[in-house]
């Protein structure tokens, strides 16, 4: 196993790639499948609290799940996972849960038996948990009835039961918000939360950028097998600051504004639609510093100033391209 990076004198890891107390590493991970590369070479870590995955499709977000599951055979490199090799050592598997994103549940079973199932697989002493974690997902009403004639959010909804009811220290969750309603889009979210904030290592995978971005505090993108980015998304974000931004600015008068900002070095160009200005900028920072200024001078007032490419939806548009 390679050696773990250095981390900062407050104990964080240097590389946002990695994490300082890791429960999940990756190292020099590739997976071939004849000749297309699902990963390639890449190294990184999780810990306590929630990652979101990103990327687009084919990027190896599923390949990397399987992996860190030890459900496939790695070409090259390793996965540790809560103490051991997901893939050898059978007392990993009862530290890590799974949601995949494909139904891997077998026919004419119902929440209750899943989720019984799953508790014997792993000698779960507690018989409560399963019922436990039905009411959780709120499915306890429909538990004894066979999952085959479920909607889409209900099926992961009884996954995610399943894959709880061990108490896992590590969760996998491969888009476990689809097919879910807004209500329970909503829940399931506070609940992948609040599992994190009770120390577990969280890995979800979505193509619903808006919710990961409530759902995350650490964000990594896989590109074409490789990490194209990880840390949070601001942290994302400021490292690549040779990139353009566009800031939303309203004020009044807004032409006013707008030609005060035009002779500015830090503004590369601006729009004047109504009240509200779009500057585009290389340079933020500066930007932020110079605008009450300026505002100041030219006697205008400011009712709003927000960034209009922060989203991770903005942010894994630019990366990919």
């Amino acid at each position: 196993m390679s050696a773990l990076p250095d981390v900062a004198a407050d104990g964080s890891a240097v590389d946002p790639a990695f994490v300082a107390d890791p429960t999940v590493v990756v190292s020099g991970l590739s997976v071939f499948f004849g000749p297309k590369v699902a990963l390639s070479e890449l190294s990184c870590s999780f810990g306590p609290g929630v990652t979101g995955l990103l990327g687009p499709n084919g990027a190896g977000k599923t390949t990397l799940m399987r992996a860190i599951t030890g459900l496939l055979t790695v070409s090259a490199g390793r996965v540790w996972v809560a103490g051991g090799d997901p893939r050898h050592d059978r007392a990993v598997q009862g530290h890590v849960g799974l949601v995949p994103e494909d139904e891997a549940v077998p026919g004419g079973l119902t929440p209750r038996q899943l989720t019984r199932y799953r508790a014997a697989l792993h000698s779960v002493a507690d018989r409560e948990a399963p019922e436990r974690w039905l009411a959780v997902v709120d499915l306890l009403d429909v538990a004894d009835r066979p999952m085959d004639g479920f909607s889409k959010g209900m099926r992961q909804r009884a996954k995610v039961a399943a894959a709880l009811v061990s108490n896992p220290t590590v969760l996998i969750l491969d888009e476990p918000l689809n097919g879910a309603d807004p209500v329970q889009r909503v829940n399931l979210i506070r609940l992948f939360r609040q599992l994190g904030d009770q120390g577990r290592t969280v890995l979800v995978s979505s193509h619903v950028l808006y919710e990961v971005e409530r759902l995350a505090e650490r964000v990594m993108v896989l590109v074409a097998g490789r990490l194209a980015a990880a840390g949070d998304r601001r942290g994302i974000r400021d490292a690549m600051a040779d990139r353009p931004r566009r800031v939303l600015v309203r004020a009044d008068p807004p032409r006013v504004l707008a030609a005060a900002l035009a002779g500015h070095e830090a503004v590369g160009g601006v729009e004047v639609d109504g009240d509200r200005l779009t500057v585009a900028t290389r340079r933020a920072g500066d930007l932020a510093l110079a605008l009450p200024g300026l505002a100041r001078q030219a006697g205008v007032r400011l009712w709003e100033v927000r960034p209009l490419d922060e989203s991770l939806e903005a942010l894994f548009r630019e990366l990919v391209r």
